[in-house]
């Protein structure tokens, strides 16, 4: 059997491998403060609600969140905030995830992201998931775009 991976895709494990053991020389400690340092510039110095909630149910899951996803992989710098909530936010519309969506659409937001540019990353998505997830991302954003132009209503000049 021929290996399916190439000279290429030996180049990418072997990347991977180092970034893993680079990720392994960091302690607990240090991959949960990384990760609470993401949550806090993604969110505007804010928690994140779903994992403050989850801490009490999910304690481990939780920490684990925070640990790898944010604070190994959202914490590192080969791409900036803005291109990571872009392509977050394609996956999850791809996925049909629209609460996660959402979340992630308001960091784009966040990050500097336009309303015209999530709305092309949703275009996007018709043509590799399908008009049926791309139509359900629309609508979210449509309400998380009505919300914040409400919350900056109320909030005043």
């Amino acid at each position: 059997m021929t290996n399916r991976m190439g000279i290429g895709g030996s180049a990418l494990f072997l990347s991977l491998a180092m970034s893993t053991d680079a990720a392994l020389a960091m302690s607990e400690s240090e991959r949960l403060e990384r990760g609470n340092e993401v949550v806090l510039r993604l969110n505007q110095g804010q928690p994140q609600p779903v994992l403050e909630s989850m801490r009490e149910a999910f304690p481990f899951l939780a920490e684990a969140v925070q640990g790898y996803a944010l604070g190994e992989v959202w914490g590192r710098d080969v791409l900036d905030d803005r291109t990571r909530q872009l392509i977050t936010v394609g996956v999850f519309a791809a996925l049909g995830q629209p609460d996660y969506m959402k979340v992630h659409a308001g960091y784009a937001l966040n990050a500097g992201v336009t309303e015209e540019e999530l709305k092309e990353v949703i275009y996007l998505t018709t043509v590799h998931a399908g008009f049926p997830p791309a139509i359900a991302a629309s609508g979210v954003l449509a309400d998380l775009f009505q919300e914040r132009r409400e919350a900056s209503e109320e909030a005043g000049p």
